[in-house]
């Protein structure tokens, strides 16, 4: 019997950047969250094995290591590079027991589009025999257009479910991230139909689209209908992860105990069935 959502919350670090990965842990524990998605940066600071009983002796659950790619060289770094650091993720992934691994396809960078594709293919084929073999799952994450462009060349899903069909192994998924996908008007036709590849879900509210800097406001003050969006997930049969994603202008002005308890109180709150 799948857990009920409300006991599937989690935030991710970078909701709280200014904190430790110590901090954000204890926090998390204490403001009711039971899993925590981890930033690979915080976690190195901490100490991988240091991290590891932090989480172990407080009965944290990791929702997601956040994140692994970038493999069109627009950060940088060669394709081998890259993969080198992704399948270093899998090992953290996998190291933590982490419910997934997100994973970013890099920007196009002068590419063409097909060659983009062709080399996050590669990679993720790669990835995902690694991946399998230790029992990680990854999620690739679409990104809305007006926030990507640095990001990812993968903005909608129907090209993001094509190259997780092209590579076929079963532990690969998406990343459903309120902020970039449920502005989409047409969300609600294909999601339904969706919902066996969601790896996890991302909550955000937003007032506008993205444009430029991604710009996510408290839970309940946008226009992201967050309470369709789960209620049509739980309907098909998700059993994953609500991973609390804010960070932009609009939550500046909270500090991050009232982020925290603001954000699970709304989510415990909504009427779901």
């Amino acid at each position: 019997m799948r857990k009920p959502w409300t006991s599937r919350l989690s935030v991710l670090e970078l909701s709280t950047l200014r904190w430790s990965f110590e901090d954000d842990v204890m926090r998390y524990k204490e403001h009711g969250y039971e899993a925590i998605g981890v930033w690979r940066p915080k976690l190195s600071d901490c100490g991988e094995a240091k991290g590891r009983e932090l989480l172990h002796e407080l009965g944290m659950s990791v929702s997601s290591v956040h994140w692994a790619g970038g493999f069109t060289g627009h950060d940088g770094r060669t394709f081998r590079e890259s993969l080198h650091d992704a399948l270093d993720a899998v090992q953290i992934a996998a190291d933590l027991e982490a419910d997934c691994l997100t994973v970013l396809a890099g920007s196009r960078a002068g590419h063409t589009r097909s060659h983009a594709k062709r080399l996050f293919s590669t990679a993720l084929k790669e990835l995902a025999e690694c991946a399998q073999a230790l029992g990680v799952q990854l999620a690739v994450e679409p990104m809305h257009s007006g926030c990507a462009h640095d990001f990812t060349f993968l903005t909608n899903i129907p090209d993001t479910l094509d190259i997780i069909s092209s590579v076929g192994r079963s532990n690969l998924g998406i990343v459903f991230d309120c902020y970039h996908l449920a502005q989409d008007t047409q969300a609600f036709d294909w999601l339904p139909s969706v919902v066996p590849f969601i790896r996890l879900v991302q909550c955000a509210d937003a007032k506008t689209a993205p444009l430029g800097l991604q710009n996510r406001c408290m839970l309940g003050h946008g226009s992201v209908p967050i309470v369709e969006i789960i209620r049509t997930i739980e309907q098909y049969g998700y059993d994953g992860y609500y991973e609390v994603e804010l960070l932009g202008e609009d939550v500046e002005e909270y500090d991050y105990e009232q982020l925290l308890s603001a954000s699970r109180d709304l989510l415990c709150s909504l009427a779901i069935s």
